[in-house]
């Protein structure tokens, strides 16, 4: 029976809302339109169905007033994304994503921070071609963006290796069985067709419905102590329990997300909220549930607040749970203890079970390409044709080459020294701490660089911290070119959200763990000023810390700004 006290906004649909229920299941006229040779664009509602699977169009943003000028249109291009559960690949499939990029893309791969990889630069005429290879290596783009569940992350490198193996297996498992159902991926991708002679069944969403989610939806899973993929960031969090060696279960937190909108303050960043704790084998019990009571009580009206996280605040916590548990049948048990340290990413070689090996490598912005000086992708290739163990994209846009026997461990530390590869080391903690989104020149929503300005950035604040005896504190710095939060932006101890060309929006006072908020310290400066500012709170963080004090704590004990307590004030 449903709770009463349970309703969705009112209001007219949402145009996307329109769009999804034309469109025969994910459809559309894409079939049709990525055939069409005029154009190297797609109309705008075949490119919101694009999301559904893997892609979106976008256009060089660099070039578009000279082709308005030449009368052109856009030079349009796709980013396709891959889904990836956990970010583990095979050499093989990296040999693949390597290949594409070359040869469809723009040559280079972006690492994200949900852990796969994305490519830009793919003309339309191409599209097919790349999908097809990336399905013949074993991965598909099936739902890496759009109104659905997204890729599943879960903790890249956790101290108790063992535990990463089954926690991994428990993403995939999540990341397949919430998949939509329609088969318009492979009929218009894949050339799948129907069996002749059978008759047409109908077709049918049994989790997602027709009209499947009214925004995207995010699943990740936490080992602690690491909090590498920002646990609370997510719309669903599941936080791994190990007692005696042994994973028990997971504590289950809902209701997070980063996304806001500029001058909208019924927007903000939220953190998940645990609620109970679930044993492994209840794990798609409990996503599911919690999926179907977003697409029964989710706002489908106004986009920008039908996120799970206003379906939460919206409804109250307790509401949603007790829904959750009516839903299931039975009751999450109390949460069970657990602690993070941080929500960085462990550099260099590790050594894990059974005698292997795992190398984490640096990969600034997660962009992996070959630049002057530093031939990244051409070296990760080559240790991809050796290496007998897997890759594994972390939340932080970093690389592991990860289960390295002992034996292979020379030949691949030969190869990362021929290439003067990086674990980060040369470099200040606060730069290996620091995330950027793609941003401008190909990210339609950006307002400001991101990926392109924050290295050049840092490099002026590392003659700060420098000065300051501050180079191995390990500050974490995030960047993005709009406040959808791609970069999780409002987790950053320093944090800045792009808001015009070279202005931003400067936040303070997150969690170094990602168990807080940060808050607006200044808004609409460039660069001087946000030297000026560091120039002042650094030189106090290093005479004024507390022993072991994190930045983020610190300029909250010493009053500079407010703590964020909840997403519902996040803009007080």
């Amino acid at each position: 029976m449903v709770n009463q006290i349970l309703k969705a906004p009112d209001g007219p649909p949402s145009d996307v809302e329109g769009i999804k229920e034309r469109s025969n299941f994910l459809r559309g006229t894409l079939k049709e339109v990525m055939l069409d040779r005029i154009s190297a664009g797609i109309p705008e509602d075949d490119n919101r169905l694009m999301k559904h699977h893997g892609s979106y169009l976008q256009d060089d943003r660099d070039l578009r007033n000279e082709r308005q000028k030449q009368k052109l249109e856009p030079a349009y291009q796709f980013m396709l994304r891959v889904r990836l559960p956990g970010g583990v690949a095979t050499p093989s499939q990296w040999l693949v994503m390597d290949e594409l990029a070359d040869k469809y893309g723009n040559g280079t791969l972006k690492l994200t921070t949900r852990e796969t990889f994305q490519m830009h630069g793919i003309l339309k005429w191409n599209m097919k071609s790349t999908i097809q290879q990336i399905h013949g290596a074993l991965m598909d783009t099936i739902a890496a963006c759009g109104d659905v569940n997204r890729n599943v992350m879960c903790t890249s490198n956790p101290y108790q290796s063992e535990i990463h193996a089954e926690v991994y297996e428990w993403s995939k498992k999540l990341s397949d069985d919430l998949l939509p159902r329609t088969r318009a991926y492979h009929e218009i991708w894949l050339d799948e067709e129907k069996v002749a002679g059978t008759p047409e069944v109908e077709e049918i969403e049994p989790m997602y419905g027709p009209l499947y989610l009214p925004r995207k939806f995010k699943i990740g899973i936490a080992v602690p102590p690491s909090n590498d993929i920002d646990v609370f960031s997510q719309d669903l969090g599941f936080i791994a329990i190990v007692e005696d060696g042994k994973l028990t279960g997971f504590n289950v937190a809902i209701g997070g997300g980063m996304g806001m909108s500029h001058g909208d303050n019924a927007t903000y960043p939220q953190l998940a909220k645990v609620i109970g704790f679930c044993k492994p084998d209840q794990m798609y019990e409990v996503a599911e549930k919690v999926i179907t009571i977003q697409r029964d009580y989710g706002n489908r009206s106004v986009r920008k607040n039908a996120r799970f996280k206003y379906t939460v605040d919206r409804l109250g916590l307790e509401n949603v749970k007790a829904e959750l548990e009516n839903r299931l049948g039975w009751s999450l048990d109390e949460a069970k203890p657990y602690h993070f340290e941080s929500n960085g990413d462990r550099y260099g070689w590790v050594k894990g079970i059974q005698g292997k090996w795992h190398m984490t490598l640096f990969v600034e912005g997660g962009r992996v390409a070959d630049f002057d000086g530093y031939q990244l992708k051409t070296a990760l290739r080559e240790i991809a044709k050796i290496h007998k163990g897997d890759f594994r994209l972390t939340a932080n846009q970093n690389l592991i080459i990860g289960n390295v026997s002992s034996q292979k461990k020379n030949q691949i530390n030969d190869l990362i020294e021929q290439y003067g590869l990086t674990d980060g080391s040369q470099y200040s903690a606060i730069r290996r701490s620091s995330m950027a989104c793609v941003a401008l020149p190909t990210c339609g929503l950006a307002m400001a660089e991101a990926e392109r300005y924050l290295p050049r950035l840092i490099d002026k604040i590392e003659e700060i911290v420098d000065e300051n005896g501050l180079r191995n504190e390990e500050i974490t710095i995030r960047m993005t070119g709009c406040p959808n939060g791609c970069a999780r932006h409002a987790l950053g101890e320093i944090g800045f959200i792009g808001k015009a060309v070279g202005k931003y929006n400067m936040y303070l006072g997150a969690a170094f763990d990602g168990s807080r908020l940060s808050k607006m310290y200044r808004e609409n400066i460039g660069e001087e000023e946000i030297l000026s500012e560091l120039r002042e709170l650094l030189p106090r963080y290093a005479k004024e810390r507390q022993e072991g004090e994190h930045f983020g704590d610190y300029v909250i004990r010493a009053g500079i700004i407010k703590a964020t307590t909840d997403g519902t004030n996040f803009h007080e």
